[in-house]
């Protein structure tokens, strides 16, 4: 069965639909992964966040946290209150 120019057509600007949503992906994702990265690489692989590395997991704040903010979380439950000692 021969195509007609038209259906040619239709399945290029579909192939060429279906590239450009994948780069997009791509490209959302890429600027995602080098976004998260660039504080440590920033840093030569030393962030902030290392200073926290010897307190115990729970008290340990989430990368990019706000120190007061986590301080005010820790506080509003009693299993992590004890945490408070280590942000005086």
């Amino acid at each position: 069965m021969k195509k007609t120019k038209m259906e040619k057509g239709r399945m290029i600007l579909w192939g060429i639909a279906i590239i450009v949503v994948v780069l997009l992906v791509l490209a959302t994702l890429g600027f995602r992964i080098m976004r998260s990265g660039a504080g440590s690489a920033a840093t030569g692989g030393s962030s902030s966040d290392d200073n926290y590395a010897s307190l115990p997991e729970k008290c340990r704040p989430p990368a990019g946290q706000d120190i007061a903010a986590w301080k005010e979380h820790l506080g509003h439950h009693a299993e992590t209150q004890e945490c408070l000692q280590y942000f005086s």
